[in-house]
């Protein structure tokens, strides 16, 4: 703990000392025994994710709950104790980190889901939820050679999709760099190794390039009497890994492997910079960015521009203030690590992506589709276009008009009918470009969004907002043009409707996708909010399932009635000595099968009965009665009869329990005759089957199946 705290005051000296020691005993004190999969004491994950979160430059109340983010989850210490010992805050960040661990879902993909909604929920009223739990993964990828193959391709996979693009979002560009680096070293190393190889072999000659040109840049910039920095940069591995896979770069096409930055006191030095270095050198057209006067989604400002060098070599060269590479390097964690507190302005940390994610995410009840949301809201590359009054729009890559007026207003998007774009008139399916000034024409006499403009629109605030207007229209109307779309459909797919259209069916699929009735899925249908092809998929899978369930079922009757031939319930399949001509039946108390010892009894009036030896109730008879045994065999010639007996199965009741235990007889080729079960107490499922067997052999490989299932405690013959 010593080393711990001395880290932290190294970071920053007036860190609330006391208050940390005691959160790091709490957090030591609750995960006590507990060891991390490297054999370290488990303390050391949350240590080490509370000094990410200091070097971010986070507050205190962040730091002790780094300290404790995996408490709640992980130990019996409550959110009620954490409350109590830490405050209302520190509880709010931990619980938002915190995953659903107590909730059971369908799949992984729907637990994923419902984790980070809760997170994005607690996100909407504390940013630092986040960045402790970037800071979390940050630290598992640290020491993920510990995990097994399959964990390591899970987290790496998840980091890249959902939560480097988060810290980009963030603007944590440090953070965001490490994550993508580590997870494409542990998916691709051997492809890494070679990326890093190049990288090197053309890293050494633009470094010549760069450190010649920072010699030439500084004598220029001396000249100007204000205060610069110039120092050079490298870029990430991951960076130039995608632009090379997905771009169909070339790494010599790459021009910022190595570039030059420039960090000034003020915006006007920045674009005083900005002159000298093109009096210097020819920029590259297109090649410049300027995010100062129009910064990216998460705060980032800079100007970036790319020149030609005087040996012909390009290198890029990024100017900013200081300002600006604060944030650029700690994004939104920038608000603690450089201001005493949060309480000026809580609001300037909540961005705007965020509350659009949760707006939408409210009416996506598919786990997979706000997944797929997400990713597509995280990934895509923004457009800029400003309204007549000058203010900036940021919009996806590719929006049109209607994107833009639903960003506007709801009200705006509804009773929009076209727009301008710099003064002319343009369709709402016009793709909008960066700069452009956009002003939306409307008309009160609009009938409102139709279903063709999901088609239109490109981002999802949009197209959640068109759906909403749909579903609001008529619904006797659409639930009618919902069932005439999926007939159709059915239709073209060479299905007749009433072949694959069943109202269990159809309930069926609704409540798959979350819907509560089949109308409310042909509503959906009818406004665009679930595709056709995923319900006829569904449906025809249902359908066919039904078909084959009919080709069993017959079978099944068939080979039990060819059983049934071969094994009368008179007894055929036994022999007994001098009893010709006499009712030879099987007992039902013990129901002995081929393999069995057995014996017969002779009763008053009823014939021969079967019983196997050890059973009870013939072990129990008077000395007297046990006159009238009678020795039988099994006839080793009728190898293909069947008998009914009784199973008896003790089992911890859950759903889907029968289904599994019929599932293990339907494997084993074994009828079920029947079933007797009593209602669970305390939740133990009382259960006799009665099974059509051939011998004992078949008997104990069912038995041992049976123990094999899931719950089940016990599984035996009755004696009785």
């Amino acid at each position: 703990m010593e080393k711990f705290l001395s880290e932290l005051l190294k970071i920053n000296p007036n860190y609330d000392i006391e208050l940390l020691e005691r959160a790091y005993r709490k957090a030591d004190e609750v995960h006590e025994g507990q060891l991390r999969k490297s054999g370290e004491p488990y303390i050391s994950h949350p240590a080490s994710v509370t000094l990410i979160l200091a070097d971010l430059g986070m507050d205190e109340c962040t730091l002790v709950a780094g300290l404790l983010h995996d408490t709640v989850e992980d130990t019996p210490y409550t959110l009620e104790d954490l409350k109590s010992d830490f405050g209302e805050d520190v509880a709010l960040l931990v619980d938002g980190v915190t995953k659903l661990a107590s909730l059971v879902y369908e799949s992984k993909e729907d637990r994923q889901a419902e984790t980070l909604r809760k997170m994005f929920l607690a996100m909407s009223k504390d940013i630092r939820v986040l960045i402790i739990k970037l800071a979390d993964r940050l630290h598992n990828l640290r020491t993920i050679n510990y995990m097994s193959e399959k964990q390591i391709t899970e987290k790496c996979k998840e980091t890249l999709e959902i939560y480097a693009p988060l810290a980009s979002r963030l603007g944590i560009y440090a953070m965001k760099f490490e994550l993508e680096d580590i997870a494409l070293r542990a998916l691709d190393p051997e492809g890494y190794a070679d990326l890093q190889s190049q990288v090197q072999v053309r890293k050494d000659r633009r470094e010549e390039t760069i450190q010649s040109a920072m010699e030439i840049l500084r004598a220029n910039l001396d000249s100007l009497k204000f205060p610069y920095k110039l120092t050079s940069r490298t870029k990430h591995f991951y960076s130039i890994y995608r632009k090379m896979k997905y771009q169909n770069r070339q790494l010599d096409e790459i021009f910022d492997l190595v570039a030059m930055r420039v960090i000034v006191d003020t915006v006007k030095d920045c674009y005083a910079v900005l002159g000298v270095v093109h009096t210097l050198w020819k920029p590259i057209p297109g090649r410049f960015k300027d995010y100062i006067a129009m910064p990216k989604p998460n705060r980032y400002q800079s100007l970036h521009t790319t020149v030609i060098g005087d040996n012909g070599e390009p290198f890029e060269i990024q100017i900013r203030t200081e300002e600006m590479h604060k944030m650029a390097e700690f994004g939104i964690a920038a608000h603690w690590k450089y201001k005493e507190g949060i309480s000026e302005d809580k609001e300037e940390v909540k961005l705007a992506w965020l509350r659009q994610t949760l707006e939408i995410q409210k009416d996506l009840q598919d786990p997979k589709e706000f997944m797929e949301n997400l990713k597509v809201d995280l990934f895509s590359s923004q457009a800029f276009v400003f309204t007549p009054k000058g203010d900036v729009i940021e919009l996806p890559a590719g929006s049109t008009p209607l994107d833009f007026a639903y960003k506007i207003h709801t009200s705006i998007g509804n009773k929009c009918i076209g727009a301008k774009v710099n003064g002319k008139m343009v369709p709402i399916d016009y793709v909008l470009k960066n700069g452009e000034i956009v002003d939306i024409v409307t008309s009160a006499n609009s009938k409102g969004p139709s279903i063709d403009w999901l088609k239109i629109a490109k981002s999802n605030t949009a197209k959640t907002k068109i759906r909403q207007f749909l579903k609001r229209g008529n619904k006797a109307e659409n639930i009618e043009k919902g069932k005439v779309m999926l007939e159709k459909y059915a239709r073209r797919k060479g299905y007749e409707p009433q072949q694959v259209i069943r109202a269990q069916w159809v309930n069926k699929a609704a409540k798959s996708l979350n819907l509560p009735t089949a109308d409310d899925l042909y509503t959906s249908i009818s406004y665009g909010g679930v595709i056709l092809s995923k319900v006829m998929t569904m449906l025809v899978d249902m359908y066919h399932e039904d078909k084959q369930e009919e080709i069993r079922k017959k079978e099944k009757e068939s080979q039990l009635a060819a059983k049934r031939r071969t094994s009368r319930p008179d007894g055929t399949g036994v022999t007994v000595a001098g009893m010709d001509g006499l009712l030879i039946r099987f007992s039902k108390c013990c129901n002995p099968v081929p393999g069995d010892e057995i014996i017969g009894f002779i009763t008053k009036g009823r014939g021969v009965s079967i019983h196997r030896k050890d059973c009870a109730n013939m072990q129990d008879l008077p000395e007297e009665e046990k006159k009238r045994f009678i020795e039988a065999q099994w006839d080793t010639q009728n190898k293909n009869a069947s008998y009914d007996a009784d199973i008896h199965i003790i089992a911890e009741d859950r759903r889907g329990l029968f289904a599994d235990i019929s599932r293990v007889c339907d494997e084993m080729d074994v009828y079920i005759a029947g079933v007797n079960a009593k209602r669970p107490k305390d939740n133990v499922a009382d259960i006799i089957l009665t099974v059509s067997i051939s011998n004992t052999d078949q008997m104990e490989k069912l038995l041992q199946k049976i123990r094999s299932v899931d719950c089940v405690a016990d599984v035996y013959r009755p004696i009785t």
